[in-house]
């Protein structure tokens, strides 16, 4: 069975090694002639619009998935006219559209964030009157990992935070002050059986991920397997699906998904009794979803824009190093470690001992 990929980062090579044990080929599609995936399958190198490389993937694989949203929507309806596509084009153009995605969490009854589109300053300026201040001003497309996003705490925000968009189409959300960050990621093959993993507790700072922590047993799990498994439904997904949320006053509102593996997710390598790569290619190949369940207390640190000395890292009992043969750079993700513990206090002291090393090599 050969599984073709549209990337070939970090996130392609976690699934390519979880393929592994169950005999999986892969061939990668990918812009980068060092794309750190390379060294894990075959690689068709050139742009993700390249109509030869895509009749090239749509014959040599199986089925093809990707491992980011932000590859062109129209490539994915191109293979799923030759080829298995999953999850579906149309969860891949939702999600890279704020719009659309924040409009389809309503119609199919998911609360979010009051909202409204705006292609002007001055519609940008009348929408303010019903949105209320603080608010968060976001690019419709091609966001990630903070980008292109601005706060507007007052009028006086509005005019450059409009100009650091560059005139692209947006959205402005209010702000929500939430109590926590979580989100929830499940499973769901093609003969339409989910599997539902943990809730994790996420911490971001400058818009990026830095620590994620399995929630067992969690009050608002139920709550977030609502959602997210209405979401499939809808989509008729297929693959591995994050949704991230907001608690606030013992609700959950969602902010937005991932139709992908997601790196709030990482934890469940060491830490689940199948991981979100393994369950991925399990429900892509329509095989038996694995179970979820936590193998005792899990979390997830990523290092973000430099390395730590791995003979430190690996001093900390129960830590698990996860390198991503990428070279380091400001603001990018280039490795993460997960922990186990027997318990909530010794996992804390492990995650606060990967925390001051990620704090270290930090330079975002």
């Amino acid at each position: 069975m050969r599984v073709g990929i549209l990337g070939a980062g970090q996130l392609a090579r976690m699934i390519a090694l979880a393929g592994y044990p169950l005999g999986v080929d892969f061939i990668f599609l990918d812009p980068s002639a060092d794309a750190c995936a390379n060294n894990f399958g075959e690689h068709l190198y050139g742009d993700y619009s390249d109509p030869s490389l895509l009749a090239e993937l749509a014959e040599r694989a199986d089925v093809v998935t990707y491992e980011f949203e932000n590859v062109p929507a129209e490539v994915a309806d191109f293979l799923a006219s030759h080829t298995q596509v999953h999850p579906a084009p149309k969860a891949l153009a939702v999600a890279q559209d704020r719009l659309l995605e924040k409009t389809f969490f309503h119609d199919i009854g998911i609360p979010t964030p009051a909202y409204a589109a705006v292609d002007s300053l001055e519609s940008l300026e009348q929408a303010m009157s019903t949105i209320g201040w603080p608010a968060i001003l976001k690019s419709r497309t091609l966001g990630y990992d903070g980008k292109g996003q601005s706060l507007l705490k007052s009028a006086d925000d509005l005019k450059p935070a409009w100009e650091q968009l560059a005139g692209v189409p947006a959205v402005v959300e209010a702000f929500v002050p939430f109590e926590r960050e979580v989100s929830i990621i499940a499973a769901r093959n093609v003969s339409g059986a989910i599997v539902f993993y943990p809730l994790s507790e996420n911490l971001h700072r400058g818009g990026i991920l830095r620590i994620s922590e399995c929630c067992d047993n969690d009050p608002m799990q139920e709550q977030a397997e609502s959602y997210i498994s209405r979401l499939m439904e809808a989509l008729d997904y297929v693959g591995v699906l994050a949704l991230e949320l907001f608690q606030v006053d013992g609700k959950l509102i969602a902010n937005e998904f991932a139709p992908r593996v997601h790196n709030s997710g990482h934890w469940t390598i060491e830490g689940a009794e199948t991981s979100q790569f393994e369950n991925h290619l399990r429900a892509i190949l329509d095989l038996p979803l694995g179970a979820t369940a936590p193998v005792g207390k899990a979390a997830m640190v990523n290092f973000i824009g430099g390395l730590p000395v791995t003979e430190k890292l690996l001093a900390i009992p129960r830590a698990h190093l996860h390198l991503y043969d990428k070279t380091p750079r400001k603001g990018r993700k280039v490795a993460h470690a997960t922990v186990r513990a027997e318990n909530a206090e010794q996992l804390a002291t492990l995650i606060n001992q990967l925390a001051t090393l990620a704090d270290q090599v930090d330079d975002s």
